[in-house]
């Protein structure tokens, strides 16, 4: 038996493979089937179990293709609703996989139909539990997600209640030496504060993780919920979509059909540039929103880009499209692109930022703080600054006054790219510029 971890570092989403006397049992798997096609082939291995831990809002799961590509069918939740062919898998409910078994534990808290995977080792002792959403290193899952998308809609502090008992009448009562495997790492919006390692113990969790420290269920209700991150357009979008099971992940991605010219644009559908933010300055098509290839790409698409809205998408190169394309698609977003096209400079040119000028001539600019309200609360850094958080500013636009240049911020200068062009491609005739990575200098002078 053994426990295989694939990551994905622009999601910080986690899925796994256990393999046991040639077969595999997949949890959780990310949009590309691919990786888990290799693991199988390289292990001359047959994928025969598909588990989903609950409908997943941050990303798109493969589990349909996987399962019409391998026969192998689908266990999840009765009560997700799923409308997809599976088998429910619910409390008590054991999967033989070679000589181990997986079993269900009804885990309510983060969903209502969440589930957490005991795996019972060749004696029949527990040895590892893969938690999905429930529990992270260092963190439990949000309980905000499931107000207005699922089979069972539940408001946050009901949810929050039911995980305030799955913590302490199920998962700390599991042997101390269990392993934890959770569905995410640092850098996931499915918690607030999720620990840098990748797996955890039950041990561990119970001594250092704030969730399971003693408190009462009232106490425990206002942690969780206090401060929670924001929810990006695309978390009810994807629930419902692994509800239903998406479609082949590169069939998906071929049907987009890619432009040659910036002529064929038609008007009236949003453009999404994903070019670095130095190319995107020095030449872009008017109106367009630049969101730079980067480690959280696939979030501040979804965050930025609404799942009602069509768009274009452009970059520099085929190679890059394609890079895009499949960061699009773990989301569910290339159903969205109209078209494709690779762009290297356009007509219309961004403001410039001088920092030496704007040191001396504040008072001649309206600044935009679009970092979170925490980052803002803990660290100000100008004086009247108006707040504004990055995911809120395309609904907040005419809170920004147009009579003097407009100069925006974020905390190292990814969000700012973003940030301006928004502003820019809405208030056109105000010069709006990019502090990008100057604001690290103006945030130390403000210390």
């Amino acid at each position: 038996m053994n426990v295989h971890q694939f990551y994905d570092e622009g999601l910080a989403q986690a899925s796994y493979a256990i393999i046991s006397q040639g077969q595999i049992a997949l949890i959780d798997p990310g949009r590309a089937p691919k990786p888990y096609l290799d693991f199988a082939a390289s292990h001359h291995a047959r994928i025969s179990v598909i588990i989903e831990t609950h409908p997943h809002a941050d990303f798109v799961s493969s589990h349909m293709e996987l399962y019409e590509l391998n026969e192998a069918p689908i266990y999840t939740s009765s009560l997700t609703g799923a409308e997809y062919p599976h088998i429910p898998f619910d409390e008590g409910d054991r999967i033989p996989l070679g000589n181990v078994v997986l079993q269900a534990i009804h885990t309510p808290g983060h969903s209502p139909d969440s589930i957490s995977v005991l795996l019972l080792d060749e004696q029949g002792q527990p040895h590892a539990l893969f938690t999905g959403d429930t529990l992270f290193v260092g963190d439990v899952g949000r309980p905000d997600l499931r107000k207005d998308a699922g089979n069972i809609q539940a408001e946050a502090d009901i949810l929050a209640r039911q995980l305030y008992h799955t913590i302490r009448e199920k998962l700390m009562k599991l042997p101390h030496n269990v392993r934890v495997y959770p569905a995410h790492g640092r850098g996931s919006l499915c918690g607030k504060n999720i620990g840098d390692d990748r797996y955890s113990t039950i041990g561990r969790e119970i001594r250092e993780n704030y969730a399971f420290q003693p408190m009462t269920e009232e106490a425990f209700v206002a942690l969780i919920l206090d401060q929670l991150p924001f929810v990006p357009k695309y978390f009810p979008y994807d629930v419902k979509l692994n509800k239903r099971g998406a479609a082949p992940f590169l069939p998906s991605i071929k049907a987009i059909p890619t432009l040659t010219a910036l002529t064929e644009l038609a008007s009236g559908i949003m453009i999404v540039d994903g070019r670095a933010a130095e190319q995107f300055r020095s030449g872009h098509v008017p109106g367009s929103i630049n969101i730079p290839d980067g480690p959280r790409f696939e979030t501040w698409l979804g965050s930025i880009i609404s799942p009602d809205e069509r768009f274009y998408l452009l970059a520099v190169d085929q190679d890059h499209l394609r890079t895009l394309l499949e960061k699009a698609a773990k989301i569910g977003y290339e159903q969205l692109i109209e078209a494709t096209l690779p762009i290297t400079d356009g007509p219309l040119k961004s403001a410039h930022f001088d920092p030496a000028h704007f040191a001396e001539h504040q008072q001649e600019y309206h600044i935009v703080d679009i970092r979170t309200r925490q980052e803002s609360a803990s660290k100000p850094i100008f004086e009247n600054a108006i707040q504004i958080p990055l995911p809120e500013l395309r609904e907040r636009l005419n809170e920004i006054p147009t009579d003097k240049p407009i100069a925006v911020h974020c905390a190292g200068g990814y969000r700012s790219a973003i940030g301006s062009s928004i502003v820019a491609a809405a208030l056109t005739g105000t010069a709006v510029e990019d502090m990008g990575t100057n604001i690290v200098d103006f945030e130390r002078a403000a210390d």
